[in-house]
C-alpha cells in the first residue's frame, strides 16, 4: 500500500472543531502514514498531536498555516518543520494572533452594522480547546445559532467571505513576509489553497518570490487548476503537496473535506523534511 501524508488540517488549537489527539486517531484509522498540524497561526495543538502519535505510529509534521493579506485578500501560506517549542517563533505568532482578533472586532462590528445582534463575547464564548484562537467560522457559527443563516457556506458567502457584506480585512503581513517568517524560523514556505485566490499572476509572483512548494491536491483545486499548479511546480521545482484543510465537522459534514481525502506522497514529505534540514543545518 502506497503510503501518503495528509499535510493541511486543524484542530481546537484554532478553528478546528477536534482535540488534536482526535486528528491523530483519525489519521491512523485513513491509514496515514503522516499527518500536519497546520492551525492558524498557532502552534499550540502540536504537543499533544506528538504524543497521542506516539502509540498510534503516524508521523507528526509539525506545521502553521500563516495568515497575510496581498492585493487586498486573504493569503495563507504553510508552514513545515516549524521550530513549534521556540519562544521567539511562538512571539511572531502571538502577533499574528492579535491582528486577528483586531479583525474579528471590525467583522463583528460590521455584522451589527447590518443589524445583527451578535457580540464578540458571545462568540469568543464558543471557543474551547488549548487556545483561544477564534476564525471566522467561530462566526459563521454564532450566525447559525442566531437563524441569521443555515449554513457555514450561507455564512462565509453573505457575510464573512470575500465579497461577503461584513468582509473586511486589516492590515496584515504580505504573503512575502510570511514566506520570509517561515524560511528564517527554518521552516518550509507553501503556498495554501491557490485555487481560492483566483489570482494566478500573484501565485506566480509568490512562486517567484521563494516559495518551496504549492498545495496542489485541495478540495477547493479544481482539476483544471490541479494541472496548472502542478506544470508550475515542475517548472519552477516545487515540491507539490495536498492536504485536506480538515477542520473537524460543522453539523454532520467534515469542513473542508474529510481528514484523508487529500493527500500527498510521502515523496514530498521527504523533499520538505531534506529542505528543512538544509535550512537548519
Amino acid at each position: 500500500m502506497e503510503l501518503i501524508a495528509d499535510l493541511h488540517t486543524h484542530t481546537k488549537a484554532s478553528d478546528g472543531t477536534c482535540e488534536p489527539a482526535e486528528n491523530v486517531r483519525l489519521a491512523k484509522e485513513a491509514g496515514l502514514a503522516a499527518l500536519a498540524i497546520t492551525d492558524h497561526d498557532t502552534v499550540a495543538g502540536i504537543p499533544e498531536a506528538m504524543e497521542a502519535a506516539r502509540a498510534l505510529d503516524v508521523e507528526i509534521i509539525p506545521g502553521v498555516e500563516v495568515s497575510s493579506v496581498g492585493k487586498g485578500q486573504d493569503i495563507h501560506v504553510l508552514g513545515y518543520f516549524v521550530p513549534y517549542e521556540d519562544p521567539a517563533f511562538e512571539e511572531r505568532l502571538f502577533r499574528l494572533r492579535e491582528t486577528r482578533h483586531e479583525r474579528n472586532q471590525l467583522l463583528i462590528a460590521r455584522l451589527q452594522e447590518l443589524g445583527i445582534d451578535i457580540s464578540l463575547e458571545k462568540v469568543y464564548r464558543r471557543k474551547q480547546g488549548t487556545d483561544k484562537n477564534i476564525g471566522r467560522p467561530h462566526i459563521a457559527e454564532e450566525l447559525i445559532e442566531l437563524g441569521v443563516v443555515s449554513t457555514i457556506a450561507e455564512a462565509f458567502d453573505k457575510y464573512l467571505g470575500k465579497g461577503g457584506a461584513a468582509y473586511v480585512n486589516p492590515p496584515r503581513i504580505t504573503p512575502q513576509e510570511a514566506i520570509t517568517l517561515i524560511k528564517e524560523a527554518g521552516g518550509v514556505a507553501v503556498l495554501a489553497h491557490p485555487g481560492l485566490y483566483d489570482d494566478d499572476e500573484l501565485v506566480q509572483e509568490l512562486i517567484v518570490f521563494g516559495l518551496d512548494g504549492i498545495e496542489v491536491n485541495h478540495p477547493d483545486n479544481d482539476e483544471v487548476q490541479k494541472m496548472r499548479y502542478s506544470k508550475w511546480a515542475a517548472q519552477y521545482g516545487l515540491v507539490v503537496t495536498g492536504g485536506s484543510d480538515f477542520h473537524g465537522w460543522r453539523g454532520e459534514e467534515p469542513f473542508h473535506a474529510m481528514l484523508g481525502s487529500h493527500t500527498a506522497a510521502m515523496d514530498a514529505v521527504e523533499q520538505i523534511r531534506a529542505i528543512a534540514a538544509k535550512r537548519k543545518a
